[in-house]
């Protein structure tokens, strides 16, 4: 911030606009806490914007934190000024920074105002969530306010709520959908919240990886090789089938992202995969013909050669179709599809390629 805005004195607080651009709310809706619960700053100095201080902000701040996890506002307003009362919350570092430091916080810049014939979201986050869970609108609120701690518990409530797979099609994919929509429609605005929700995304499913891995016996079956099409570094869909794989102690080997033709079928060769799946986002990334000639890809000894399943995984790939390909559209299909019996022809008349 310039230094032609100034500052005020050490105990001015923040402003509402501030306040809810921080914690992922409208000013709207704290004025309605205010008035409905009494949950508005304790010191109002007349002629001027109303402060709220850091004891005001860790409650506003428990309120939003009860709120995302399913409590009534009433019940949660409650509790959060029982919880101010006793002296058990505690404001984030950044908002006790700016407070304590006593920074002006305008109202409304031109960085944070809506643009013309534009429609607030009702979520109450800004981001386009449409007809989601309490859950999902939690994380949401969460990664707008750049609230990393209540991200990370958020998803991993979602994960022990759900299980895996729900919790990464119902809550993760919707919320990180709407923050792409909302960078892509707000002129590289949430860039930093998009980070920051993949970065815990991709946190909390390494860690059920992890954990499922750790538990497992040596596995001696080839595992299941997940791979990027070359130029494609989307990684997050592969992460989830990762580690739902893990927890169904399903050998799995991922490569990552952007991995190069020669790289994956030297893969193919070596592993000898039961199955692969080719992610592509868009269809700039999309590689058919890679795809049918892993496809016809025949391995093992000969009279007892064999050849892996091909799912083709992501929107990139379009109505793709062929021998030996398959479509999965769901994370849910894509596990059904590799834990089924598996019914790969053997060959051992094709040459080995």
């Amino acid at each position: 911030m310039s230094a032609h805005q100034g500052t005020e004195t050490a105990d001015a607080g923040v402003t509402t606009g501030f306040l809810a651009r921080r914690l992922g709310v409208s000013p709207t809706t704290l004025r309605s806490w205010d008035r409905r619960y009494g949950l508005g700053p304790a010191v109002r100095a007349d002629g001027h914007h109303r402060r709220w201080s850091p004891d005001d902000v860790a409650m506003v701040q428990e309120m939003c934190r009860l709120t995302a996890v399913g409590l009534p506002p009433a019940e949660a307003a409650r509790a959060a000024k029982e919880a101010a009362r006793r002296g058990r919350v505690a404001v984030s570092p950044l908002l006790a920074a700016r407070t304590r430091a006593g920074v002006r916080i305008p109202e409304r810049s031109a960085m944070t105002a809506p643009r013309p014939g534009t429609v607030g979201s009702r979520s109450g986050t800004g981001l386009p969530l449409g007809d989601v869970g309490q859950d999902c609108r939690g994380l949401a609120r969460a990664a707008v306010r750049l609230d990393a701690l209540a991200v990370q518990e958020q998803l991993a409530a979602a994960v022990r709520s759900h299980g895996l797979t729900r919790a990464w099609e119902e809550v993760m994919v919707p919320t990180l959908r709407a923050v792409g929509r909302k960078w892509e429609s707000s002129g590289d605005r949430y860039v930093e919240v998009e980070h920051l929700l993949s970065w815990h995304v991709s946190a909390t499913l390494r860690h059920v990886y992890v954990s499922a891995a750790g538990h497992a016996a040596h596995a001696t079956a080839s595992p299941v090789l997940l791979a990027c099409l070359p130029d494609e570094q989307h990684t997050l869909p592969l992460e989830a089938l990762n580690a739902a794989l893990a927890e169904r102690r399903v050998p799995v080997l991922t490569l990552g992202g952007a991995v190069p033709p020669e790289a994956l079928m030297a893969t193919v060769r070596r592993v000898g995969p039961p199955a692969v799946v080719l992610w592509s986002q868009s269809r700039s990334t999309a590689n058919p013909p890679l795809a049918r000639h892993i496809a016809a890809t025949r391995w093992g000894v000969r009279g007892a050669r064999t050849r892996s399943q091909v799912l083709l995984s992501g929107p990139g790939w379009g109505e793709q179709s062929g021998p030996g390909l398959l479509r999965p559209r769901h994370l849910a299909e894509a596990l059904r599809l590799i834990t089924a019996p598996d019914h790969r022809p053997d060959d051992d008349s094709a040459p080995v390629t």
